[in-house]
């Protein structure tokens, strides 16, 4: 990887750790307010909606603690450093988020089948504070959401925060203009349903990192294509791509070489040529190429495990 190519990822974390240290400090002012308006209120949404933001607090602390640990350079036993950090981190995230949609899903069915008084005035007033207070901290990560996997993760919460903040303050409304409580765990419902299919994606991409699946940005039939469009190339196999974070996909691939293009070339500038096509073409800056001469094909296993 060229030293620009890492000086810009190491610029880009030291930002998105700027923007998680402000939106966990705003997280943890609402997250007092909320818990005082749901206990002068009543109100179970407000209270949901305030134990939503306690577990965001967490995963932002955690999403913070492993943007820090992924600047550890690697070692003999960790080559690729700490940067799956960020990806675990982003899974418990997404684990956290499910289960908050289990505990809004169970306590929201039961106040609708008891419903509860709601004091709606004052739950309206916090709802608003959490609802302003959401949004600026939703416009701090909006511009690096797609940075890595865990600044989306940070930035999928709090826009479900936003949104049940949203969702407080119409179920306030509600109660007020006609008394009708069980507005208050519906709004909980909701809250819950919003989130889950966000908490799945999540899950899913951060499953398919640490399953070291194909980006979903790369076919490798293109990528066997493209290299075997270099003069001399005569075949690719053990092709492999992964991703060690977001952001850092991985290539490894075997190319068989004509023995003259091989004697005349020279490896050096075919390494370059491979090299600058992945790059140019598939934005993978981190590859790794095995030129093998085509006298060597005999003795390459080339059956469908390494194709």
């Amino acid at each position: 990887m060229g030293a620009g190519h890492q000086h810009s990822h190491a610029a880009g974390r030291a930002e998105d750790r700027s923007r998680l240290r402000m939106v966990l400090a705003v997280t943890c002012v609402v997250i007092v307010v909320e818990v005082v308006g749901a206990w002068v209120s009543g109100s179970l949404a407000l209270l949901a909606d305030a134990g939503h933001m306690i577990t965001d607090a967490a995963a932002v602390g955690l999403a913070l603690s492993a943007s820090y640990v992924a600047t550890l350079p690697p070692t003999d036993k960790r080559t690729f450093g700490l940067h799956r950090a960020e990806i675990l981190a982003a899974l418990v995230n997404a684990v956290v988020l499910l289960g908050v949609c289990g505990y809004l899903a169970v306590e929201g069915v039961r106040r609708l089948v008891h419903p509860q008084a709601v004091e709606a005035g004052p739950m309206l007033g916090f709802a608003l504070v959490g609802l302003v207070a959401n949004g600026a901290s939703l416009s701090l990560l909006a511009r690096r959401r797609e940075s890595s996997m865990n600044m989306r993760g940070a930035y999928l919460e709090v826009f479900g925060d936003l949104v049940g903040s949203a969702l407080v303050v119409v179920a306030a409304v509600v109660v007020m203009a006609t008394g009708v409580t069980r507005a208050d765990p519906v709004a909980s419902l909701l809250i819950a349903v919003l989130i889950l299919p966000r908490a799945f994606t999540l899950v899913r991409d951060a499953v398919d990192v640490l399953l070291e699946t194909t980006p979903a940005h790369l076919d490798l039939d293109d990528v066997r294509d493209h290299l075997c469009t270099v003069p001399g190339v005569v075949d690719v196999h053990d092709l492999h791509a992964w991703t060690i974070t977001s952001g850092m996909p991985v290539l490894s691939a075997h190319v068989t070489v004509t023995d003259d293009v091989l004697a005349s070339r020279g490896v050096g500038p075919l390494l370059d040529e491979f090299s600058h096509c992945v790059a140019g073409h598939f934005a993978v800056e981190h590859a790794t190429f095995q030129i093998e001469p085509q006298f060597h094909r005999d003795h390459e296993d080339l059956g469908p495990a390494h194709a």
